[in-house]
């Protein structure tokens, strides 16, 4: 018995030491710094945007076309029904939720980059704009985050002011995605979305349509300023058709978050993109950024690359019910005038440098 009363103490101790010992250890390893934690936080806000927007429509598609497979069929059923009621929805003004604006989440978002709004002159709540964002980029980072997020103060730079982002609107079609969207602010680039929002949605909205679209993404790359501009008229003609005022807003460094395979006009590759994008309405763009576990690594992540959207001044447009081709050419050359004007006086400020031009086609 004494034997046994021996060997069980001399394994406790044993096991005390043991418990001892890796406590010690444990408390030896470093804890992460805060600086460590905020970079994790941003990389995962970033993360969670990416899947949103690359995932959360196709795998809520695939999801309920399985439930209908299975006994809770009735969910697929009821949401479709939902769909059907809630179909106009989109296009007319949506279903803004400002505590998703306001999502905690987005800050880390903005730091990741990190964004900065610039505000050159102010916008009146008395009259509603169009802006026109450019460039295109990949994935419009710059204009989500400053005309969808509250994050970089928007509505503190211009107060009475209501911004909205149009895109596609095959996204509004898919489901939880469509929901996600309007939640934000978001919009069909639709005659009918854009029409309700400057007629019927009151003033103070500042509807931003990013014109080059994805036809302009085919051509970005870091180091070069391309804008599909030149034969992108119907916002102009919008823009005299309700009275609404135009402003260009340029996102400097958007086009320095990935790196993309860029094929030249008249290959194969390209003319395949070309009509893809006519037809899909969007482009397959061949890019890689940086990946999940460290920057040197590649992957789907965009790059922390600094981007400034710089707001510009307000144009006057008078409110021409049917304008001719002639008038719309003419605001149009101003406008143009206007962003480069803007794009000239900040482009040293954000990374450019004077030699650097903008190139409109």
């Amino acid at each position: 018995m004494k034997t046994i009363i021996a060997a069980c103490s001399q394994n406790l101790s044993g096991s005390r030491a043991s418990v001892q010992n890796a406590l010690r250890t444990l408390l030896k390893v470093p804890w992460p710094s805060q600086r460590d934690v905020r970079s994790w936080l941003q990389l995962l806000a970033v993360l969670q945007w990416m899947l949103s927007f690359l995932l959360l429509g196709t795998v809520s598609l695939l999801l309920l076309i399985y439930l209908i497979f299975t006994r809770f069929w009735p969910i697929s059923l009821l949401y479709l029904a939902w769909i059907i009621i809630d179909w106009d929805t989109p296009e007319e003004g949506g279903r803004r939720l400002p505590c998703l604006r306001r999502w905690p989440v987005w800050k880390h978002f903005r730091d990741y980059f990190p964004v900065k709004l610039v505000k050159t002159h102010d916008l009146n709540p008395s009259h509603n704009y169009i802006i026109g964002s450019h460039p295109h980029g990949i994935l419009c980072v710059g204009a989500f985050c400053n005309f969808i997020t509250g994050s970089t103060g928007f509505g503190e730079m211009f107060p009475g002011i209501k911004p909205f982002l149009t895109t596609l609107a095959g996204n509004f079609r898919l489901p939880i995605f469509r929901e996600y969207l309007m939640s934000g602010g978001l919009c069909p680039v639709t005659r009918r979305a854009i029409r309700y929002l400057l007629t019927e949605n009151g003033t103070g909205n500042a509807v931003a349509i990013v014109i080059g679209g994805a036809a302009e993404s085919l051509s970005c790359r870091p180091g070069v300023t391309t804008l599909i501009l030149k034969n992108r008229k119907g916002f102009v003609r919008m823009a005299l058709q309700h009275g609404a005022h135009l402003v260009p807003s340029f996102s400097f460094g958007e086009n320095d978050l990935f790196r993309q395979v860029v094929f030249e006009e008249g290959s194969w590759m390209r003319s395949i993109q070309q009509r893809f994008q006519k037809m899909m309405g969007f482009a397959p763009c061949f890019f890689y950024g940086r990946g999940l576990t460290s920057v040197q690594s590649r992957g789907f992540l965009p790059f922390a690359r600094p981007i400034t959207t710089v707001v510009g001044e307000p144009m006057t447009v008078p409110q021409i019910e049917d304008p001719s081709d002639e008038t719309v050419e003419m605001y149009h050359e101003m406008y143009v005038r206007l962003l480069l004007k803007l794009f000239n006086e900040n482009k040293t400020k954000y990374g450019l440098t004077e030699t650097d031009e903008l190139h409109i086609l």
